[in-house]
């Protein structure tokens, strides 16, 4: 059953349903004003006719969560056969150590559920130690490990606790696995961890982001649905039903003892207060990449929404790693007075050329904004705080035809849907960035140390890169080489406004 139809708690929403569609029905979207025509779109009155622009954005969401339903199979497959693979080539010592152990008749067989056992993701980066350079009184630090959270994520329960205790040296405090509303599943993985050595002692929550070939995940990230929530603003379904959402909004407290399922927020929140009120000296932050960074923030959003100023009085800080956007000008505006309100530092990391913190769009087409401090890092791990990352919206290209059917050259000067319509400049500089990253990856470890040897899997993506970087500058391996190599700006050590980052 989808919630399309509860309307009890908004009134104001576009909903995209790919999998009501079918192709012609797709087509058709571009042919007519009015999307509520449509069977796979719900949305209110005022949202019911759109302009081709809009039209155009709204069938490449539609056409690409509809093809990812298609593939959603062999996706997991190719998934689960690529992962059990670089498992078992590790296993076994590698290809010729695996050849060695066949004939051996010693073969090692993964176990999905051991400690040893390692996602693509973590196969991208191996690095399960914090470096050693950055101690617990550096500035660097929380960035270092939130980092670390936020890739550990990724892992099964059993891997993560072995590199809590054994490589951190710090309390695993668990591993969960919360129900998706919208999708019927369990599909927001997240743990806990708390670091006695820091002082305050620091409790870190770390959300998963996207897995590769999680079909739902990309459905997820690239559905442009959003409900209007009231004196918040318009928010992104999909990341809020993740984060666990019910059918009438955000109710402040529910009866999870009623249900089968344990919802996110929900359950988070109530551990936190556990946790927090038997040690009265820790804090908390709240860290995740991808996707894990989308709900790190709006975790933060719905307790500013339930107005728990206790919790926030024990929140050190938001940090996250490749974010996409989450909400509209009015959602930015509301967490910018919830961040000033509750003095929280927020962090938005992001690396180079990465694809995912530049959806979805931010124009007047599509409305989706980034709000906080953005820490950019070029390939040189070079940082700077800016108000947004440069050449913010990244597939700017795609809007060659509809600005041309979107009656001439007069109108879009006038309506100005897309601010980097010129992006198209970046695409020779993008690829040259992808070539010195695909070579620094050899120089890296004869400068720096074994720690940046990079695997071969993520030379693989790098040479893909080549033709489309930013889903190579997404990977994990440059985000966790920015904490540890970064120069970062003196601003960060502090929650400051624009105003007061950029002297202004």
């Amino acid at each position: 059953m989808s919630y399309s139809n509860d309307e009890h708690f908004c009134s104001n929403k576009l909903l995209l349903e790919a999998k009501e569609a079918s192709f012609l029905d797709i087509i058709l979207l571009l042919f007519s004003s009015d999307i509520k025509k449509r069977k796979f779109v719900d949305c209110s009155e005022e949202q019911r006719y759109q302009n081709f622009p809009r039209r155009w954005i709204i069938f490449i969401s539609i056409l690409a969560q509809w093809f990812l339903i298609l593939f959603r199979k062999p996706m997991a497959l190719v998934g689960l056969v690529i992962e059990w693979w670089l498992n078992l080539l590790s296993d076994n010592g590698g290809f010729f150590g695996l050849l060695l152990n066949i004939l051996r008749g010693r073969v090692v067989i993964p176990d999905p559920t051991s400690a040893t056992f390692t996602s693509v993701v973590g196969s991208l980066d191996k690095r399960v130690d914090l470096d050693k350079n950055i101690g617990v009184g550096s500035k660097r630090y929380i960035g270092s490990l939130s980092l670390m959270a936020a890739k550990l994520a990724y892992e099964n329960e059993a891997f993560v606790a072995s590199v809590v205790k054994d490589h951190l040296k710090m309390e695993f405090k668990g591993f969960y696995n919360f129900w998706n509303g919208r999708l019927h599943q369990l599909s927001t993985p997240a743990f806990i961890l708390q670091d006695s050595i820091a002082d305050p002692d620091l409790i870190v929550l770390a959300f998963r982001g996207t897995d590769p070939f999680d079909a739902n995940g990309w459905i997820t990230d690239i559905d442009i649905s959003w409900y209007e929530l009231k004196g918040v603003g318009k928010v992104h379904r999909g990341f809020m039903y993740a984060l666990g959402m019910q059918k009438n909004g955000w109710p402040k407290d529910i009866d999870q003892g009623a249900t089968d399922h344990s919802y996110a927020y929900y359950s988070l929140r109530q551990m936190l207060r556990n946790m927090l009120q038997k040690n009265e000296k820790a804090k908390f932050i709240v860290a995740g990449h991808s996707l894990g960074g989308a709900l790190a923030i709006l975790f933060i959003c719905v307790l500013a929404f339930h107005e728990e100023a206790w919790l926030f009085k024990r929140l050190e800080g938001v940090y996250t790693f490749g974010q996409p956007r989450v909400g509209d000008k009015q959602f930015e505006e509301y967490m910018e007075d919830k961040l000033r309100k509750y003095d929280v530092r927020y962090l938005r990391y992001v690396y180079s050329n990465d694809l995912v913190p530049r959806i979805p769009f931010d124009d007047k087409t599509l409305m989706y904004k980034h709000f906080g401090p953005c820490l950019f890092y070029n390939s040189c791990y070079r940082g700077k705080v800016l108000r947004e990352e440069p050449n913010k919206n990244y597939f700017s290209l795609l809007w060659f035809i509809p600005k041309r059917v979107n009656a001439g050259w007069e109108l879009v000067l006038r309506e100005e849907p897309n601010k980097n319509y010129f992006s198209l400049l970046w695409f020779i500089p993008k690829r040259v960035n992808a070539g010195w990253e695909l070579v620094r990856s050899f120089i890296l470890p004869i400068v720096k140390g074994r720690d940046y040897r990079e695997t071969w899997l993520l030379t693989l993506v790098r040479i893909f890169g080549l033709a489309i970087p930013g889903i190579a500058n997404h990977c994990p391996q440059d985000y966790n080489n920015s904490t540890r190599l970064g120069n970062l700006p003196v601003a960060v050590d502090l929650q400051y406004s624009y105003e007061e980052i950029h002297g202004e």
